[in-house]
């Protein structure tokens, strides 16, 4: 059983590193622009997370007012 597994996971491990070897890396300028994007997606996304956290406090501010005077 014991040899059983550590074929398989030898198995394993060789096939990883065919994967891997089959991957196309990008280069550095494809990295720098990713990069970018991406940052400046994240940056995006924030923005309209506090827009929406702005506008949902200032709604609920309105509804307590309401009823506390």
């Amino acid at each position: 059983m014991a040899a059983e597994t550590l074929a398989r996971t030898r198995d394993f491990g060789a096939e990883v590193v065919e994967e891997i070897k089959k991957v196309t890396w990008p280069d550095f300028a494809q990295l720098k622009n990713a990069t970018f994007v991406i940052i400046i997606f994240v940056l995006i996304v924030a923005i309209v997370i506090w827009i929406m956290d702005v506008v949902t406090r200032n709604v609920l501010d309105n509804i307590l007012k309401l009823f506390t005077g």
